[in-house]
Order: structure tokens, then C-alpha cells, then sequence
């Protein structure tokens, strides 16, 4: 239960899924720091500095952290690495006794970091394929539905519905390949000591022995190390990674804002969900606020300021290392991530009931489109036989008296006035003028390009049990 008498971030219990929280917690790091420290024990065992009895010592006390414990040490230490390296050898006192030999801090915690990074990037994987595969199916249900576009915000020409829906999910696509590419790019430190030489293991190993030693620690983590690194793990590989959960950051923030623009009441052709005993004002009991919509734009302005501090702690990490990086990586690190995975659940929730309203989208259309479609009447009446220039006038001031009756609120009379126009009809026919001006027979071949889209997407992002 959480104790809300003291400050908590909103990111503790508000934003962000359980899984994700116990990805980045302190219990978790410590989990694998130990995991970190085990294996350089079993690897160093395989060249007899480690006895059998010290790594089962070892291996036995490896998931007993003690939180509380390690902080008091580190009340009276001031190292957080050395307060858990006590503690973990004051559990296992056989063991113990070989810890951390041979390591500096960073050898321990960047390839715990590296490996942490990596869970999370499953777990925003994960959804953000969730997410994607929800777009498809409504690409799918919308590939042809017409509906007005918009450029500058003003009336342009119609589009559908699964094209619109298409643009958001092409760049959550590229976001999609660009942190799977981050995922695989991920690498740990090593075990290099103090400024990356590994002079410290080849003391106990011999130099010979160090390309194999490290072979074998790869091996045991699963993960790949950097082939040069100084103390620390180069930090450009953080700012690279949040620069891509930035750009995730970015696609969402635009269906975000985007919709919010479309559940307007003037359009009102989309909303988000609004529960039943949802309230939308304390003020005005009739809102129905966008609050999911709104608080994913807020998330996502504050995710793309977080690879500022990481592309300082790259840049101004002094010589060999300096630790002023460290207290603001355990801020964005968590922070990133949490806000990620905030924003694709909220974006779940969002597209998982996502409201379309029918009538709305006639509505803008009968408004709109026959504007748009005047463009392709004009080319059909100079192919058959009308003078170019004065067509276009005539279809100016038809459309100029139409745009004065939707000022007034009335309907749009344009299709009816120019299919009434006895000199448009000298060359076409009162039906071919008003088939011209149907918004569904303006839309190119979007419906193609959005189910082209859908497919690729679905190819890469099916479920595990999809073949």
C-alpha cells in the first residue's frame, strides 16, 4: 500500500504499469547486480579462482536482497555498489569472501543496466505491436470509407478514414523498427575495470586469457559487450535509445492532438471513450472533456526532454569517466520508460473503443467535398470539348455563392447548382456532373495503400502464436 503522507512521482502508482515499475526497481537492480556478480564468479571459477563451495555459497543467497540492509551500510559508506556488495557477502560468508574480484562498480551496474534496458524495451515492444495490430484492424474496417481531409486546418480534398488511420500507424511502424533495431544494438559494458585496460583481470588471469574470459561472461548474460569502453558503458547508446522512445513519444502525441481536434463537437467525427459516470468538468456538468487524448500530449512533452541529459551525459563525460551522469540516470533512465509505456496503454485504451461517428462524417463531407471534387469536373469538361478558362470562372462563382450559403448555415447547394447549369450541361449530363462530385470517387487509390500498409505491418508485428 502506498504511503501518500511523503512526495511520490506520479510515475510510482499513477502513470505506468506494475511491470514496468518492477523492471526499474530498486529491488530489481539489485536482483541483477547479483545475477552480475554470480556470473563473473562462475566464470573465474572456470579458471580456478572461485572453489565449487564459494559459487553454491553464492548461488544460494543470490535472490535474498535485502533493501533495508544495504541502505543502512550505505547510510555510513556512501557507495550504493560496495552497501549491496556487504550485503550480499555478509549472507554468504563463504562466497562472499570472492566477490567482485577483480571488478570496478561499473562492471557490475552498466551490464545490469544493459540488461534491464532490455526488458524494458521488450515489455514497450511488446505493446507497441499490440497497438499496431489494432490499427490494422481498423485500417481494415475504415479502407474505404470516406471522409474530408484537411490542410492547414481548412477543408482540402477527401481522404478515408483507414488512410488517416494509416499515416499514424506508419510512423508507430518506424518507431517500432527503429527500438527493435535499439534492442539489438545492446550491449553491456563488459568486465574491463577501472578504465576499460582489464589490467585488473589480466593480474589474475593473464592477458592471454582475457578475450576468453570475457567470451564466456557473454555468454553466461546473454549479452554482448562493447569491444572498447572506457569505466562506463559509452552513454551515447542511452541517448540513442531515448531519442527513439522520444520519436515513439512524437507519433503518439500527434493522434493524440489530432484527435482531440476531431471530437470537437463542430467535427465531432471521432472521440475517445467517456464512461458513464465520467465527469468532464467540476464546473459545467455537460463536458466531456478529452482527457485521455490531453494527458497523452502532456506525457509526451516531457518524454522529449529527457534525451537532453542523456546526450549531456555522453558528450561532457570527462576523459575516462566522471560521475556527474550518474544521479540523473536514475531519474530519466525510469522516467523514459515509464512514460513510454504510459502513453501506449493510454493509446490502447483509446483505439480499443475508439468512437466513429457516421453521421458526423457525412455531415463534414456534404459540407466540404464538393469543393474539392470541382477540381475534377473542371478536367472532365475541357476532355469534353469546354474551354478551360471559362469553366473554371463559371465554377468559381457557383462555388463563391455556395461558400456565402454555409456562412448562413444552409446546406451546401453546390452539387445541385452545377448540375443545374445549362452550359455546364451542354457538355455533360446533370448525372455525370453530380457523379463527379461524389467525395468516394475522389480519394485516388488510398484504400490500396492503406491495406498494402496493413499487411506489411501485420507481417512483422503477428502475435508469437501466428505463423
Amino acid at each position: 500500500m502506498s504511503d501518500f503522507s511523503t512526495y511520490q512521482s506520479p510515475l510510482a502508482w499513477r502513470y505506468g504499469s506494475d511491470e514496468m515499475r518492477r523492471i526499474w526497481s530498486e529491488r530489481e537492480k539489485r536482483l541483477l547486480w547479483r545475477r552480475v556478480w554470480v556470473a563473473l564468479a562462475e566464470v573465474q571459477s572456470e579458471f580456478g579462482l572461485v572453489t565449487p563451495e564459494q559459487l553454491a555459497d553464492l548461488r544460494a543467497h543470490m535472490d535474498a536482497v535485502d533493501v533495508p540492509r544495504a541502505l543502512e551500510i550505505e547510510a555510513e559508506i556512501h557507495h550504493d555498489v560496495m552497501a549491496e556488495l556487504k550485503t550480499f557477502a555478509g549472507q554468504a560468508p563463504l562466497g562472499g569472501k570472492v566477490l567482485h574480484l577483480g571488478a570496478t562498480s561499473a562492471d557490475i551496474t552498466d551490464n545490469a543496466d544493459a540488461l534491464r534496458l532490455r526488458r524494458a524495451l521488450d515489455l514497450v515492444l511488446s505493446r507497441l505491436a499490440e497497438l499496431l495490430r489494432l490499427l490494422a484492424d481498423l485500417i481494415e474496417a475504415h479502407a474505404e470509407a470516406p471522409i474530408m481531409g484537411f490542410t492547414h486546418l481548412q477543408p482540402a480534398e477527401p481522404t478515408t478514414l483507414g488512410y488517416r488511420l494509416a499515416l499514424y500507424a506508419q510512423d508507430l511502424f518506424e518507431d517500432y523498427r527503429d527500438l527493435k533495431a535499439q534492442r539489438a544494438a545492446l550491449r553491456g559494458k563488459g568486465f574491463k575495470g577501472a578504465v576499460g585496460t582489464g589490467a585488473s583481470y589480466a593480474k589474475l588471469l593473464g592477458a592471454e586469457n582475457l578475450p576468453e574470459f570475457e567470451r564466456r561472461l557473454s555468454e553466461k548474460l546473454d549479452l554482448p559487450f562493447y569491444p572498447v569502453a572506457a569505466q562506463t558503458t559509452p552513454r551515447k547508446q542511452e541517448y540513442r535509445l531515448l531519442c527513439a522512445l522520444a520519436a515513439l513519444g512524437a507519433s503518439l502525441h500527434k493522434f493524440a492532438f489530432d484527435l482531440r481536434i476531431l471530437q470537437s463537437p463542430p467535427l465531432g467525427e471521432l472521440s475517445e471513450p467517456f464512461g458513464e459516470k465520467q465527469v468532464g468538468s467540476s464546473a459545467m456538468p455537460f463536458k466531456r472533456n478529452p482527457v485521455r487524448s490531453e494527458k497523452m500530449n502532456s506525457l509526451a512533452r516531457l518524454l522529449a526532454t529527457l534525451p537532453r541529459p542523456a546526450w549531456d551525459n555522453a558528450a561532457l563525460s570527462l576523459l575516462e569517466r566522471t560521475l556527474d551522469d550518474s544521479a540523473n540516470r536514475r531519474l530519466i533512465l525510469p522516467q523514459a520508460f515509464l512514460l513510454a509505456d504510459e502513453l501506449l496503454i493510454a493509446a490502447r485504451r483509446i483505439l480499443s473503443d475508439l468512437r466513429v461517428d457516421e453521421g458526423a462524417l457525412r455531415r463534414t463531407l456534404s459540407l466540404y467535398a464538393p469543393f474539392a471534387a470541382t477540381e475534377r469536373l473542371l478536367m472532365a469538361l475541357v476532355k469534353s470539348g469546354a474551354d478551360r478558362q471559362a469553366m473554371h470562372e463559371r465554377i468559381r462563382q457557383h462555388a463563391m455563392r455556395a461558400w456565402e450559403a454555409i456562412r448562413r448555415g444552409e446546406p451546401n447547394p453546390l452539387a445541385e447548382s452545377l448540375g443545374g447549369d445549362e452550359v455546364l450541361r451542354n457538355y455533360l449530363s446533370e448525372g455525370e456532373i453530380r457523379a463527379l462530385l461524389k467525395p468516394s470517387a475522389y480519394v485516388g487509390d488510398a484504400p490500396r495503400r492503406a491495406r498494402e500498409l496493413r499487411e506489411t505491418i501485420l507481417r512483422e508485428v503477428a502475435p508469437p502464436h501466428s505463423a
